[in-house]
């Protein structure tokens, strides 16, 4: 019995030892960093000039898509009473747009990554200051990638306030 209360009172005694930590939580933040940055305005900007840039790949690729599924279409209708020769051909037709599809779908993919790349590496700089400025601010000790959290409180939270804090510094 005696082993038991003394086991409860250490308990207690650890317990009450602990709550001042607890306390000292709001030294923790977190952040999403690409949210952060890619709701800034500089951003959307960015994202507005990219977009304007590869609008006419864009339309090209839509155009061949409905090249394609117009080609496939026919080939799987009239396919048993075409000649072999005009089936080789559409096919040829359907491998040839295929390809052309595919290699400007990766052009256009590859312009996105390094447009996204040069804005990262452009804007990283101010977004160090703008998070330095909010977890100065707050007195935050430790700052924790959003996804790389299980659970937090809303409080917690810093994303918005580190855009509002970028968008300022440009």
């Amino acid at each position: 019995m005696r082993k038991l209360t003394r086991a409860l009172c250490l308990a207690g005694g650890l317990a009450a030892l602990a709550t001042p930590m607890l306390a000292q939580a709001s030294d923790v933040a977190v952040l999403d960093w690409r949210q952060a940055l890619l709701s800034s305005d500089s951003a959307k900007i960015s994202m507005n000039q990219l977009k304007n840039q590869l609008a006419g790949k864009q339309d090209q690729a839509k155009a061949l898509a409905k090249e394609l599924e117009s080609l496939q279409a026919k080939l799987q209708k009239d396919g048993a009473v075409m000649s072999d020769s005009e089936r080789k051909s559409m096919q040829q037709q359907l491998r040839q747009k295929g390809g052309q599809f595919q290699q400007l779908r990766g052009q256009v993919q590859q312009q996105q990554q390094q447009a996204e790349q040069a804005f990262l590496k452009q804007s990283k700089p101010k977004l160090d200051q703008a998070i330095q400025k909010v977890v100065d601010k707050h007195d935050v000790e430790l700052l924790v990638d959003r996804s790389a959290t299980v659970y937090s409180k809303d409080g917690l939270d810093l994303t918005d306030e580190v855009t509002q804090v970028f968008n300022s510094l440009n």
